[in-house]
């Protein structure tokens, strides 16, 4: 890896300004380079790539060498993960030169620590130690260190998987079926294509493949009234929206305005006609007690720590806190008994979030169903099968990195009694 004084620069004056992790990664970098419109394309993207891959090795970077500051951070970063050498970083070390003496001398002081190997935050490994078996952490955290790969889902209203393969290919774009979700393509590579013809005529949107299959949980039909409980951006709202048709109601939920606002492009793109996004003030909504046990199928992709996406956002971890996932447990809770008054005799019910974590997932559907007798849980597994997709991770659906290659996801199936 090349990287000139002017690169370094740049990336370490953006990475001090994500450092105190007050703010998403993502958002401060989009704010830095609006401050710094000078920065090419080329050069936006090797900051951001080479800011997220840093983050995802933090942990292991500042015990290994005591790198305090962005400066350090990055010098250790090119040195122990991208393998630049000491000399080569002669010209960048500065008044870091004395520190430098750090990154030749390995530290041996015992064994390095489990949540150190893994790259998560102590509390969190204790928090999955319940779970998981130190074997699994380290596998799961190591997945986890790995950039996440381009996903999209085709949009079978207006074109096919082959269709899509077959140009992509002609333009010399690796990419091939995604093993699980019958709408997936997954690139080899991440080229742009926010103006590419397949994305600006709505053929494609960009979608995780975990996040496509809990859209085939919900497995809407036409005609029926469905509703995506948490809409945000839209993504799985376009999906379930194509899985019906078009045809039929489905309402996109969501309580925050800018999120819904961004569904408005996508829905242009995608072309259909069966979405109707609606702003709530609350789970509470008077909007939701006026369609109370109407729907035939609810989807809640709750708010949650997103943990199953660090490949994607690894400065989550550094944001988030034990107290912080207590109360998030709280509010899904909330959520999914407010959305569940929705569901109409023999509907459906599906719980899902991008986590890992049994507090939020395992322990709020099974106290769910202790509260709620009319509600029943069915095996993902099941539901999968009889939509001709081989996917078997038991009662819930559990996806990781390690073992399916999409995000963290999780998801629960829950019908209402007929009667």
């Amino acid at each position: 890896m090349k990287i000139t004084p002017a690169q370094f620069r740049a990336v370490a004056d953006a990475l001090a300004q994500i450092l105190p992790m007050t703010q998403p990664a993502d958002a401060v970098l989009s704010q830095y380079f609006r401050l710094n419109k000078q920065l090419g394309q080329q050069e936006r993207a090797f900051i951001a790539e080479t800011l997220f891959a840093l983050l995802r090795h933090r942990y292991g970077l500042e015990y290994h060498t005591g790198a305090d500051n962005a400066r350090r951070l990055l010098l250790a970063y090119l040195n122990r993960v991208e393998g630049v050498s000491l000399r080569q970083l002669e010209p960048l070390f500065g008044a870091d030169e004395e520190w430098a003496v750090a990154l030749k001398t390995p530290r041996t002081s015992g064994e390095t620590p489990l949540a150190v190997s893994a790259e998560l935050p102590m509390w969190l490994v204790d928090m999955l130690a319940p779970q998981m078996t130190a074997e699994e952490i380290l596998a799961l955290g190591r997945s986890l260190q790995q950039p996440a790969p381009l996903d999209l889902r085709i949009n079978p209203l207006l074109t096919n998987r082959e269709e899509v393969l077959t140009i992509l290919a002609a333009e010399n774009i690796g990419a091939a079926a995604t093993p699980y979700s019958p709408l997936g393509v997954r690139l080899a590579g991440k080229p742009a294509l926010n103006h590419h013809p397949l994305f600006t005529s709505g053929k494609v949107e960009v979608q995780d493949e975990g996040s496509q299959l809990l859209c085939y949980l919900v497995a809407p039909k036409r005609r029926e009234m469905v509703v995506d409980f948490c809409a945000g951006a839209g993504g799985k709202t376009l999906a379930l929206g194509a899985l019906m048709q078009s045809a039929g109601r489905l309402y996109a939920f969501d309580v925050a305005e800018h999120r819904l606002n961004k569904l408005t492009p996508r829905l242009r793109r995608s072309q259909l006609s069966n979405v109707h996004p609606q702003l709530l003030d609350s789970e509470h909504d008077q909007r939701v007690r006026r369609l109370a046990r109407k729907i035939d199928r609810v989807l809640v992709d709750a708010p949650c720590s997103g943990f199953g996406t660090l490949r994607r956002n690894p400065d989550l971890k550094w944001r988030q806190s034990a107290r912080g996932i207590a109360e998030l447990s709280v509010k899904q809770s909330s959520i999914l008994t407010a959305a569940s008054t929705l569901v109409k005799p023999g509907g459906r019910l599906v719980y899902a979030t991008c986590s890992f974590l049994r507090t939020e997932n395992h322990a709020v559907v099974t106290n769910f169903l202790a509260a709620h007798p009319s509600f029943r849980l069915i095996p993902a597994a099941e539901v999968l099968r009889q939509q001709q997709i081989a996917l078997d991770t038991g009662e819930y659906l559990e996806l990781s990195p390690q073992r399916h290659g999409c995000d963290g996801f999780f998801a629960a199936v829950m019908e209402r009694n007929a009667q």
